[in-house]
């Protein structure tokens, strides 16, 4: 692991937003393994105590992943898996939304997976020169105007910013999880593990997770079967049943970020700093992406943090949706 911390996500400034009307919860459950209850495309995780924080000594000293400390959650439901872009374009359909990348006319796409002409490159990010900033990407164009979301319904949507996530999740009757809810559910029961399912990034020898394979940011040998996303249900869901909590695409939470959050020992039911010019308006994000890897990137552990401005959007960023005990049960 790099013994300095590598760039963040790339921020592209965006246009202003619209705010778009909410929606009815999802209704009915059923009960799988673990004897943990499903809604209607979530799963209601227990509530309890854990320890939060990174276990291992692995993190980023500036992603403020120390001291490891108590936190005490009530129950909530999460979604299963991220959200696809057939759930998004619903939810455009339906509302008429129009994200920040659409609204600011370009978004980050990581440059191999660029497709299009090279006039429609404006940009390449500083410190980072792998990402461009790419005219006409956006959810439906994920690597530019030369792509589209045709053949992808069950992958998960991106270029979609921290606005975009509140408004879907506001149409679907749900919230964004908090940073502490996302952790607990992310662990799957398992106290300290290094990722959801354990310590062992490869299982028996097989990759449990959609990350960086080769030399980052110029060969990906493609091992997992993927150079950007894989649909949603890939590999296996952990022991509360959700899929694909790390690699893949970053998860937006709906904590402001500061990497002395954790300072404050002992909580219930966290919900991050509050507004302050200290702190910023940046957004926590969880859980890594198929660009991450060892030499570059170790985020996608459990206890990995990192923030992005609540407008910027790229080709490995997206989120799911968390609701209260109230529309977790039957």
């Amino acid at each position: 692991m790099a013994a300095l911390r590598p760039p963040r996500q790339p921020r592209l400034r965006s246009a202003p937003r619209d705010r778009h009307r909410g929606g009815l919860a999802l209704t009915g459950t059923t009960t799988g393994r673990s004897g943990v209850r499903r809604t209607r495309g979530q799963v209601a995780i227990p509530g309890g105590r854990f320890a939060m924080g990174d276990h291992l000594g692995e993190g980023y000293a500036a992603d403020g992943e120390h001291p490891v400390h108590p936190v005490t959650l009530s129950p909530f439901g999460l979604d299963a898996t991220a959200v696809t872009n057939a759930a998004f374009a619903t939810f455009v359909k339906d509302t008429g939304h129009v994200t920040d990348a659409e609204r600011w006319g370009s978004s980050a796409v990581f440059h191999l997976a660029f497709t299009g002409d090279r006039s429609d490159v404006l940009t390449s990010v500083d410190g980072a020169g792998w990402w461009l900033g790419v005219r006409g990407a956006c959810w439906r164009r994920p690597e530019g105007p030369g792509s589209s979301v045709g053949d992808r319904a069950n992958h998960p949507v991106v270029h979609v910013s921290w606005h975009d996530a509140q408004a879907y999740a506001a149409w679907a009757g749900k919230r964004l999880p908090t940073e502490a809810e996302w952790e607990y559910a992310a662990r799957g029961g398992l106290e300290g593990a290094r990722f959801p399912w354990g310590d062992e990034l490869r299982p028996g020898g097989r990759w449990a997770l959609n990350v960086w394979q080769g030399r980052f940011p110029t060969h990906n040998t493609g091992e997992d079967g993927h150079l950007t996303t894989a649909p949603v249900k890939s590999y296996r869901p952990n022991a509360y049943g959700l899929w694909q909590m790390v690699g893949n695409v970053w998860e937006w939470c709906s904590d402001r970020f500061s990497p002395d959050t954790y300072r404050r020992g002992e909580a219930v039911d966290p919900t991050g700093p509050e507004e302050d010019p200290a702190v910023g308006d940046a957004r926590v994000m969880r859980g890594g992406s198929y660009l991450c890897h060892d030499s570059y990137c170790y985020r996608y552990r459990v206890a990995a943090r990192s923030s992005n401005t609540p407008e910027s959007s790229s080709g490995n960023l997206g989120f799911r949706c968390a609701s209260s005990a109230a529309t977790a049960r039957p």
